[in-house]
């Protein structure tokens, strides 16, 4: 088949008595040289689709990534284009000594996919930059490197609007990616009108929050709406509940009313539990100890409990943000210290939850439901348990319960918190556009509302 020559990149699988022995080749070397390309165009493949993943840190050693808005730790990455608006990007690596981080970018579609553009058609400038601005911690136990930068850089601006994936890596070798983060280009070319509402069904009318919007898509050339307009919804900047690809219910002369009953439902939750590590030395209310001869410091907080049973009660939170910031030092950028702190979630009568996992929810988990921010249950004691490195701030979460054996579902608070109409929620709508000729989904509207405010 290969008239004798050697495939390069498998001929040491062909001759590897490991490969043969794990069934990656055959005796026959058109069979085995078959199982090995189809092996590695499937760790590529992995290797690839995994790089691609929104909002995920790769490096154990990469702690509290942000990305925000210009001073404001408690926005959404969203820039218009072509404007003067920057980006901060910050994170720490414990490593402890500085090293050549690099960043790139890359558009995507509505449901994050990569667009079919090439880096040119969307990127002006050079196609990667190095991060250098960084500092060494100081006064903290805890050492690391703190890098931050603004974005766009002048050198390296995007071109087009859309969902833009931030991936950093390591001596510019994209294959070493420390973490990815997701931001918004925008390019307002529609009005969006939204409000919350109380639905119309009875057995959901005290627990969920239904939204209602129009899009008046003006000048746009709307052949089909159903297919170049595509709405995403995201409740508390939470994406493992998202609504997406809801369908108009009319269409008067390009305006797009979305108002169907079950479309854009969401539980309304409770308001967001919380803890404050701004000081390792003062012991706030919901610290129950701190021991500071263990490097880093261990702070244990006190159980929470369900809270499905207790009425709705207003407390003012960030929605599932976290502030880093010191009562201490002077810059909590680079004088922040870590601790690593033991959450425990208490259940009813100290019972886990039949075929149920839990998380741990908020900004301090990337908002993932992965295992880094699942709780083992600690059948001793009756307690969930998670403990996360976390740096000097003030953090706000929840905590989440997901059917065990179905992937698809979403988790919820039911179980935990609850589920109330009145709790303060903050809501997140994008609406994106693709007209007939275009190869991607431009963002062209986006607005923020509150459940408070926004009724």
């Amino acid at each position: 088949m290969f008239n004798g020559t050697k495939p390069i990149g498998l001929w040491s699988i062909v001759h590897d008595p490991w490969a043969i022995d794990h069934g990656l080749c055959s005796i026959s070397s058109y069979t085995c040289t078959m199982k090995g390309i189809f092996f590695f165009l499937l760790l590529i493949c992995f290797a690839s689709t995994a790089q691609r993943l929104p909002d995920v840190v790769y490096m154990p050693n990469i702690k509290t990534v942000q990305l925000y808005q210009q001073n404001n730790q408690q926005s959404l990455p969203v820039i218009n284009l072509n404007s003067s608006d920057l980006l901060e990007l910050h994170f720490d690596d414990l490593d402890g000594y500085a090293k050549n981080y690099y960043y790139t970018f890359e558009l995507c579609n509505a449901d994050w996919s990569p667009s079919d553009l090439s880096p040119f058609d969307y990127i002006h400038g050079y196609q990667n930059e190095r991060l250098t601005e960084y500092r060494m911690s100081s006064i903290a136990i805890t050492k690391y490197v703190h890098y931050q930068t603004l974005l766009p850089d002048r050198n390296y601006m995007p071109t087009q609007s859309g969902n833009y994936l931030l991936r950093v890596y390591l001596d510019a070798d994209t294959s070493k990616v420390a973490f990815t983060k997701r931001f918004y280009v925008l390019n307002s070319k529609v009005q969006l009108a939204a409000q919350v509402l109380q639905t119309f069904n009875n057995q959901l009318y005290h627990s969920h929050q239904k939204i209602q919007l129009s899009v008046d898509a003006g000048s746009l050339s709307l052949y089909n709406p159903q297919q170049q307009v595509n709405i995403t919804i995201l409740q508390n900047y939470r994406w493992d509940n998202a609504v997406t690809n809801i369908q108009p219910i009319f269409n008067r002369n390009n305006i797009l009313e979305y108002n169907g009953e079950e479309d854009a439902l969401f539980p309304g939750g409770k308001e967001y539990r919380w803890t404050d590590l701004r000081s390792f030395r003062f012991q706030s209310d919901r610290i129950q100890s701190i021991d500071l001869n263990a490097k880093p410091f261990e702070v244990y907080l006190r159980p929470d409990p369900v809270l499905v049973r207790q009425g709705y009660l207003f407390r003012q939170d960030l929605n599932g943000w976290y502030d880093i910031s010191t009562t201490e030092s002077v810059n909590p950028l680079w004088q922040g210290d870590y601790a690593n702190v033991h959450f425990r979630f208490a259940p009813d009568r100290k019972q886990s939850f039949d075929g149920k996992d839990v998380y741990i929810s908020g900004a301090l988990t990337g908002n993932n439901i992965t295992p880094d921010a699942k709780m083992e249950y600690n059948e001793s004691k009756g307690v969930f348990e998670k403990t996360l490195l976390l740096k000097q701030g003030y953090y706000y979460y929840t905590y989440l319960t997901k059917d065990a054996n179905d992937n698809t579902a979403k988790p919820d608070v039911s179980l935990t918190d609850g589920n109330a109409w009145e709790t303060e929620n903050s809501y997140c709508i994008f609406v994106y556009y693709r007209s007939l000729s275009g190869r991607h989904d431009e963002l062209v509207a986006f607005t923020n509302i509150n459940s408070k405010f926004g009724r």
